[in-house]
C-alpha cells in the first residue's frame, strides 16, 4: 500500500471512531434527560406519556399515607395536584406542605409513579420553575378574591 492510502485509511479510521464515540456520548446523554414540568403543565398534558420526568412542586398537606412500604402524596402547585406513588425510604427532609421533586412515570391508573423522591435542601431552595409557578398560583389566588 503507498504512503498516501495509508495515510487516507488512518484519517478514515480516526473520523469512524470519532463519530462513533460521539455517537455513544450523546445517546448517554439523552437517555439520562429528565424534563422538569409543574403539577399544571401535567393537568395541562405538556408532560410526556412515555418517558421519564420531574414534577416539582410542594407536598399537598394532609395527603402523605403510608400503605406498606409504598407513600402516597399529592404534588401541588396551589393550583393542581399530581398523585404521586412511591416505594422506597424518604428524604429525613420531606414534609407535608414543604418543597420536593420526584422523578418517574405516569402508570397505567393515572398516578405518577416516582422512582426518587428530592426534598429541599434548606429553607429557601426551591427549583426556580417550581417557585415560578407557585408565585403564579399565588398571584391567580389573589386576583380571584373579591
Amino acid at each position: 500500500m503507498k504512503g498516501w492510502k495509508k495515510r487516507g485509511a488512518i484519517v478514515v479510521g480516526g473520523l469512524a471512531a470519532v463519530g462513533i464515540a460521539s455517537a455513544l456520548v450523546l445517546n448517554a446523554l439523552n437517555s439520562n434527560i429528565a424534563l422538569y414540568v409543574t403539577p399544571t403543565e401535567v393537568a395541562a398534558g405538556k408532560a410526556p406519556k412515555t418517558a421519564a420526568f420531574r414534577v416539582g412542586g410542594m407536598v399537598k398537606e394532609g395527603s402523605v399515607r403510608r400503605d406498606n412500604l409504598v407513600v402516597h402524596f399529592s404534588m401541588t402547585d396551589l393550583t393542581h395536584d399530581v398523585p404521586v406513588a412511591y416505594q422506597g425510604i424518604l428524604p429525613d427532609l420531606f414534609k407535608e406542605g414543604k418543597g420536593a421533586v420526584v422523578q418517574g412515570k405516569f402508570g397505567p391508573d393515572g398516578v405518577f409513579t416516582a422512582t426518587e423522591v428530592l426534598a429541599k435542601h434548606d429553607e429557601n431552595y426551591m427549583p426556580p420553575a417550581a417557585q415560578h409557578a407557585l408565585d403564579q398560583a399565588q398571584r391567580a389566588k389573589d386576583a380571584a378574591k373579591p
